[in-house]
């Protein structure tokens, strides 16, 4: 077992008092921080801190010395000796990018395609950095709001009815005369490839539109209308703010979460959440970003199909202390688990025996984690534990009043 140090992305969207607070600092970084990895992502993996303190390697180095103890013949065998997940704390204070992630054979026909191009992995204009495909769940900590999936798109007409904007005419001809997944892709194309002189006139006519809807509506859309003025007024000229009409507007409270498979476009607004993902770096962005958007291959890998919330909302099992949202991702389980140190409200310890690799992230208090017949290792809020394959089983003891830990593994077939 090692204790981990995660790795702090310093993204601009990100906050500076919410990771910060986690890893117990006093005062709000001097920069925004929008994540905290716990993993073996190349780009960032995560410091194995020794018994003095001190940082002895990393998280990555350690699996490549060692590929079958930390992970196991069946990791191994199943994702080419790499850990297949990445753990994050995801902090947003503003929007992240409209994006969508493609799906295994996608990824793996990109990836191989720009290689044939000669395209370096880090070019800014490079949409596959590796071969492989980034389905993720995303778990509130806090209020969370995203965008995610196409709403239904007789829904989504009367919406755009509602702002009773003459330039949107058009547009709204074309899905209320089909109201489907072809609709939703021939509207939402239009306006990604319309001239900049366009999208112009037509953003700040849908904002006004908005403001008097607002100011006289149902309240209906609220959270729909209040969220493009938002987007409107940071990028005036992004046609991501009118691609955000056609997307379902998500509320998580603390402990919800979404999964997000391949295809399914979706932007994450605000709050703080655990975030688990296959380890991998694809993205293909659609809007509300000055980074590379490649609208031809976006188009290819989306899924136009309307998605109800109910379908991009983890089911949920409960195990004792355990909290378990099950996905259909090979690479990721995720669970929630708090212990009462004092044992007098629920359990103060729980025993983990399932094999494979395992990461424990506590986001309050602190626990001990003792393998059999050996020492306890202590860790505290806002660091991880890692477990590797070939350690015994071990039992986590909650050390104060309420330790809530996250515990992040690859499942077994019988998940």
């Amino acid at each position: 077992m090692r204790t981990l140090d995660g790795v702090v992305r310093p993204y601009a969207w990100g906050s500076r008092t919410a990771i910060a607070s986690l890893r117990g600092k006093a005062v709000p970084s001097p920069h925004p921080e929008a994540e905290l990895w716990f993993g073996a992502h190349p780009a960032g993996p995560a410091v194995c801190v020794g018994a003095d303190g001190d940082s002895d390697s990393d998280l990555l180095t350690a699996i490549d010395s060692d590929q079958i103890g930390m992970l196991g013949e069946r990791t191994v065998a199943s994702f080419e000796g790499r850990l297949p997940f990445l753990m994050k704390i995801l902090a947003a204070e503003e929007p992240l990018s409209l994006q969508a992630h493609p799906s295994s054979e996608q990824a793996r026909e990109g990836f191989d395609r720009e290689n044939a191009q000669g395209l370096r992995i880090d070019a800014a204009d490079r949409n596959y950095r590796d071969p492989w495909h980034k389905p993720e769940l995303i778990v509130a900590l806090t209020d969370f709001e995203a965008l995610a999936g196409f709403r239904d798109p007789r829904v989504t007409v009367e919406l755009l009815r509602e702002l009773q904007v003459s330039e949107l005419d058009p547009y709204l001809g074309m899905l209320a005369g089909q109201p489907d997944s072809e609709g939703l892709r021939a509207l939402f194309t239009t306006w990604l490839t319309l001239p900049d002189a366009s999208i112009a006139t037509l953003v700040p006519a849908v904002l006004t539109g908005a403001v008097d809807l607002l100011g006289g509506g149902d309240g209906r859309f609220t959270a729909e209308l209040r969220t493009v003025l938002e987007l409107g007024e940071v990028y005036p000229r992004d046609p991501g703010v009118l691609a955000s009409l056609l997307l379902n507007r998500i509320h998580l409270e603390p402990g919800e979460g979404l999964y997000l498979p391949a295809g399914n476009l979706h932007a994450y607004l605000r709050g703080t959440g655990v975030e688990i993902m296959a380890n991998s770096d694809n993205v293909l962005r659609g809007g509300l970003t000055p980074k590379h958007i490649d609208v031809p291959e976006l188009l290819r890998v989306l899924d136009f199909t309307p998605a109800d919330v109910a379908d991009i909302t983890p089911r949920i099992r409960t195990v004792g202390a355990e909290r378990i949202y099950l996905t259909p991702a090979p690479e990721f389980r995720l669970s929630r688990v708090e212990l009462d140190g004092t044992g007098l409200l629920y359990a103060s310890s729980i025993c983990f025996d399932m094999p494979g690799p395992q990461i424990l992230t506590v986001l309050q208090g602190s626990i001990d984690v003792r393998p059999a017949g050996g020492h306890p290792i202590s860790v505290r809020a806002g660091q991880a534990i890692w477990i590797g394959d070939d350690e015994p089983d071990v039992v986590v003891h909650a050390t104060a009043s309420r330790a809530v830990f996250f515990r992040a593994l690859v499942p077994v077939a019988s998940d």
